[in-house]
């Protein structure tokens, strides 16, 4: 029992620990070679941690090669853009000034329904609004509106528009970002300070702040700690 429990821990460790490595992608945008490693990851690790009898090496030695096939083709796709094409796709136009291609839809073998959800979920119900939709070598469908249907801006308007850029997490669940605050020049006490303009009395009872590049803080307070706490 404790092998098992043992075995699992470290396989667990392991794969986790691979996936870290392969990069930060949500599996809808995942390539095809991607996504077969890390099928591959779960059946591979599943043998050694299932069957004690099958050696743990076994199972180690097995997703490390694949962890060395995954980057020996991902090193390839950026050097050569044949092989990328080959082994990714290449991104595929279907609707073309507002007009379904029916070839490509065909090749593809993606039905006239998939196609509608995707641009419902999109917010494009109708075809006609489109300009040109392209489906990703990851499966994604991209759209680009017509100039009549796309939402106005502040260019298309003529308008000047200030810098807003990323607000900086100062306080998250409770615990400080240390680092964020040296980063823009600040410390501990002012932030005790400016926290307790909004009923905190300490880190603990805030749930998150964050100070944007126009130098306002947004404080979220704890719901224990939001009893008794002045309005902002």
């Amino acid at each position: 029992m404790i092998i098992v429990f043992i075995r699992v821990l470290i396989l667990y460790t392991t794969v986790l620990f691979f996936l870290r490595i392969l990069g930060k992608r949500q599996v809808s945008t995942l390539q095809p070679y991607e996504l077969v490693t890390i099928i591959l990851l779960a059946d591979v690790a599943a043998i050694p941690m299932a069957g004690t009898g099958t050696p743990l090496v076994n199972g180690l030695v097995g997703l490390f090669a694949l962890l060395v096939a995954s980057y020996t083709v991902s090193f390839i796709t950026m050097k050569s853009t044949k092989l990328r094409a080959a082994i990714s796709g290449r991104p595929t136009i279907i609707i073309a000034n507002g007009r379904i291609i029916e070839d490509a839809m065909k090749e593809l073998r993606y039905t006239i329904n998939d196609l509608l959800e995707q641009l419902r979920v999109m917010g494009w119900p109708n075809v006609q609004d489109v300009e040109f939709g392209v489906l990703e070598t990851n499966g994604q469908l991209s759209v680009v509106p017509k100039s009549q249907k796309r939402p106005v801006n502040p260019e298309d308007l003529g308008l000047e528009t200030k810098y807003e850029g990323l607000p900086t997490p100062l306080v998250v669940d409770g615990q400080v970002d240390v680092q964020n605050l040296r980063r823009i020049g600040l410390d501990e006490q002012w932030l005790r300070s400016e926290l307790a303009r909004f009923g905190a009395r300490r880190p603990g009872d805030v749930l998150y702040a964050a100070l944007d590049t126009q130098g306002r803080l947004f404080c979220q307070l704890k719901a224990e700690a939001q009893n008794g706490a002045p309005p902002a």
